[in-house]
């Protein structure tokens, strides 16, 4: 895409406020030359961030991973939030739905000469922008997606939230390539996650997540789920599980902030459990509709 062909959105560059056309960094900027940074993304619905201090959570988590300092506090934060949410809805009708947006956060070291070693001094460029959300079609959700699997052959530090995310494109190209909607990551034959979203698996009444570690990133929906279970009576447990444990499950459910959480009905062709949406997928949807209302 040429750059004049961006679309005039609304952002922030290290204190400005400025759009997509007219905002620039240097090339010698270490988030350019070696992927050096982080980001958050955080969902917003009827003009409110939602669960944003858990975001603001990961984001401490991420930075103090890379050795970056947070160049502003959590109210700075949800302040420069606020004020994109508005600038976006702004540039929007006002039909229902609208205001429902993505604000995307990133903060790379610095502008410095190439090298490896991270320069002592440097003050972090950040950047923020917001965007509408493009949730799963209404056929998604009645019918499930399919997905494919893959072995996860990404870094052993992937809960940090990092810029450097060749890993991740490459392994949801390889769903892409076959119209399919995710790539689901196993490592040393276990359940990892998604090339860009975490995976749940139901067995029993009881969904089970991958454990929190550093083989991947915990997303916001992590403590969203237990909480969403434990409102809805439905059991919950963060194990390893294997390749062919996974194949045999009940249900197959995908969670990120777009997705929010999606039935998986089939992967790699075969069909999981009934090849429909489940009744634990209706418990969990229903209970987030209600979260996000309560925001």
């Amino acid at each position: 895409m040429n750059p004049n062909d961006l679309p005039a959105l609304p952002c922030y560059l290290n204190g400005e406020f400025t759009n997509l056309r007219e905002a620039k960094v240097s090339v010698m900027d270490r988030g350019f030359i070696f992927g050096d940074g982080v980001y958050e993304v955080v969902p917003v619905y009827a003009g409110r961030p939602f669960r944003f201090a858990q975001h603001m959570a990961r984001l401490d988590r991420s930075l103090a991973e890379m050795r970056i300092a947070n160049p502003m506090d959590h109210a700075q934060w949800r302040e420069l939030a606020d004020r994109l949410i508005a600038a976006y809805a702004g540039t929007l009708s006002k039909k229902p739905g609208d205001t429902d947006q993505l604000v995307y956060l990133q903060i790379t070291r610095g502008v410095a000469m190439r090298d490896h070693v991270m320069p002592p001094d440097i003050e972090p460029t950040v950047f923020a922008t917001s965007n509408r959300i493009n949730p799963p079609s209404p056929a998604d959700r009645a019918n499930g997606v399919a997905c494919v699997t893959a072995d996860d052959f990404r870094w052993k530090k992937a809960h940090i939230k990092s810029l450097s995310l060749a890993g991740s494109v490459l392994a949801r190209q390889l769903s892409a390539d076959v119209g399919a909607a995710e790539t689901v990551m196993f490592r040393d034959g276990c359940l990892s996650e998604g090339a860009a979203a975490n995976v749940w698996m139901v067995k029993n009444g009881t969904v089970i997540g991958t454990p929190k570690d550093n083989l991947v990133l915990e997303g916001i929906r992590y403590g969203l789920i237990e909480q969403l279970c434990n409102e809805a009576g439905v059991a919950f447990e963060l194990k390893r599980v294997t390749r062919d444990e996974v194949f045999a499950a009940d249900e197959l459910l995908l969670s990120n902030a777009t997705k929010e959480v999606l039935p998986v009905t089939r992967l790699d062709g075969q069909p999981i459990g009934t090849g429909k949406p489940g009744p634990i997928y209706e418990k969990l949807y229903a209970g987030y509709q209600r979260a996000k209302q309560n925001s």
